[in-house]
């Protein structure tokens, strides 16, 4: 007679339920706050070094006072999203080119054309610097009419440990570039000579 009142009764069904649905819920919810908060991170910083991308293309914007101004803008915008982010986990570069289309490329220098000097590989300096370059542009701001990609990447630990249930990458690793052309405050650096292949060291 007992067993039959235990098997009918149904309190605290409702607890148990919970009990198995609610680590599921929670793992959903987390991840959802931690996807939206990433994309607002990727949405800000992109909009803010397009911001110190227009900044640094002024006749102002070779000067290392204004480029280092410029740069502490970007990190204090990413600070304000996430204060943990140290120095060394935002990086800026920037690199210049003749034009567009040579920005666009953005061949490495190298002969195996992957970024990498090997040693006893061949090289070909083509914008003329004397400096084996992997992006094959010219870091820095360059001059006059040159044309600069200036970029920031950002990594970062996850909000919510949600990434090591489903096998993610417990870091952030966001990255915003942009592509603009220094002012034509005076006449662009004459860049030529002859593309003779050097041997990398």
């Amino acid at each position: 007679m007992a067993i039959d009142h235990l098997s009918n009764d149904e309190r605290g069904v409702a607890a148990v339920e919970f009990g198995i649905t609610a680590s599921a819920f929670f793992a959903l919810l987390m991840g959802g706050f931690d996807v939206g908060h990433t994309l607002y991170m990727q949405t800000v910083l992109q909009g803010t070094v397009q911001k110190a991308g227009r900044d640094l293309t002024l006749a102002s914007g070779t000067e290392a006072a204004q480029r280092l101004a410029v740069d502490t803008r970007v990190r204090n915008a990413v600070r304000r999203l996430n204060a943990s982010i140290p120095d060394e986990d935002i990086k800026i570069t920037r690199d210049y080119y003749a034009n567009f289309t040579t920005a666009q490329a953005a061949q490495p220098e190298d002969a195996n054309q992957d970024g990498v000097c090997s040693p006893g590989e061949v090289w070909v300096d083509r914008n003329f610097n004397n400096v084996y370059d992997s992006k094959g542009g010219s870091s820095g701001q360059g001059g006059a009419k040159d044309v600069v990609v200036y970029s920031v990447t950002v990594s970062y630990p996850r909000l919510f440990p949600v990434a090591r249930l489903i096998g993610m990458s417990e870091t952030v690793k966001l990255n915003a570039t942009t592509v603009l052309a220094n002012q034509p405050y005076g006449d662009q650096a004459n860049r030529s000579g002859t593309l003779t292949p050097r041997n990398c060291t």
